[in-house]
């Protein structure tokens, strides 16, 4: 199969469900006032979501192994077609927030198998090139999808949205049916109990460069996280913006993240991973305290908040991929199982810190200010006491690199 053609399914498929994260926040008021909840009620749907992608990862990647590649996918796709279409047809929240959630575990096998079959074609000097290329890919979504979302909320109605994503997610199950070669030859004797599955888990976590440097980069990725359950409610609720402006800056915003994750490679040639990381955790320190101390004493205009996003985004969006790279940096033949699992902490803690969102109920932006803080003051206190307990620095692979990108 043509390379460039390869490329461009797996990033699709890698994009569904940033895409579908991306693709309806402008659509919640609409939602809201559909379904009668107020709009911080209805980011618990996006907090779901992002349980269930938690959850799917870990879900997937035994698949995957023992299965193949497709027959996971496959799976995958048609599970969340179906939730889908059902997600189009709630008439109460809590409707959607489980279909959300049953939309998310089978999205999330788009992704995880993307990732594996880039290893299946690939060599590791070429998959540091594919999963550049596959973060490229992955930008349209809050590029694009948030414009999409709210043309389609305004002209047809918020259900819309979710028959766009049934579509994209039919024709990509109609591709990788016709065209994706399988790459990987299922494994029968990949043990699948789930006793062997769970201690393979527990010997990734308990290496103290893996716990330290995966939590410390999931707390900064909450960060991210409270600003996707947050940001409907502060621009379109506090500040007014219709959905077309808001997805305009949710837009502009999603650039500081996407476009810090790219300056890492400059910054590479001067510092090391660790000092990123500690680099971009104080940054996100420094901008929570001032959005804290400034919400608290008078409070902030719609350009300044939308600055204070821009770089708490930058920050997460430097941190990420090298603290990433040094959680995976101590494993060899379980870099897919590490991966895995940096993923599902990824998402578990920014789940938790989204639902906080949701549960606090409040139409201030102060809460997200004090989740902000707090998240960075997780980060930061991780990596100082977590650093003591390393006791041998490993060099970090080109290739170990290149899988982080995706996360």
């Amino acid at each position: 199969m043509n390379p460039a053609a390869l490329i461009l399914i797996l990033g699709v498929l890698t994009a569904l469900c940033p895409f579908s994260i991306d693709m309806y926040l402008p659509a919640f008021p609409r939602i809201a006032a559909s379904l009668g909840v107020p709009v911080a009620r209805l980011s618990l749907s996006l907090s779901s979501f992002f349980i269930g992608l938690a959850i799917g990862q870990l879900f997937y990647g035994p698949l995957l192994d023992r299965f193949g590649r497709k027959k996971p996918l496959y799976a995958g796709l048609v599970l969340y077609i179906v939730a889908t279409l059902g997600c189009l047809a709630s008439r109460t929240v809590e409707t959607l927030v489980a279909l959300r959630f049953i939309q998310a575990v089978g999205g999330c096998a788009a992704s995880v198998a993307a990732m594996a079959m880039v290893r299946d074609f690939f060599s590791a000097k070429e998959s540091a090139k594919v999963f550049s290329l596959l973060v490229l890919i992955l930008g349209a979504s809050p590029l694009l999808a948030p414009t999409v979302g709210s043309y389609l909320s305004m002209v047809w109605g918020w259900p819309s949205i979710f028959i766009l994503l049934a579509i994209i997610a039919g024709v990509m199950l109609c591709v990788t049916f016709a065209y994706l070669p399988e790459g990987y030859a299922p494994d029968h004797e990949h043990s699948l109990h789930p006793l062997q599955v769970l201690k393979s888990y527990v010997f990734v976590f308990l290496e103290p460069q893996f716990y330290t440097y995966a939590m410390a980069g999931a707390f900064a990725f909450a960060g991210l996280f409270v600003y996707l359950a947050a940001s409907p409610m502060i621009f379109m609720e506090i500040f007014h913006l219709s959905p077309k402006a808001y997805g305009g800056v949710f837009t502009l915003i999603a650039a500081g993240f996407i476009g810090a994750s790219q300056c890492n490679f400059l910054l590479l040639r001067r510092f090391s991973n660790a000092q990123i990381v500690w680099g971009g955790l104080a940054g996100f320190m420094l901008v929570s305290v001032i959005f804290l101390i400034g919400t608290l004493r008078h409070g902030f205009g719609l350009a300044p908040t939308i600055f204070i996003f821009f770089l708490t985004l930058a920050s997460a969006g430097i941190t990420n991929p090298n603290a990433s790279a040094l959680a995976l940096a101590p494993f060899a033949k379980k870099a897919g199982t590490a991966a895995a699992l940096i993923g599902f902490l990824q998402m578990s803690v920014g789940s938790l810190a989204s639902i906080g969102v949701g549960l606090l109920k409040s139409s201030a932006i102060l809460p997200i200010a004090v989740l902000f803080t707090g998240s960075a003051m997780l980060a930061l206190l991780t990596l100082a006491f977590g650093h003591h307990a390393i006791n041998r620095s490993l060099p970090v692979s080109p290739e170990a690199e290149a899988l982080t990108s995706l996360h």
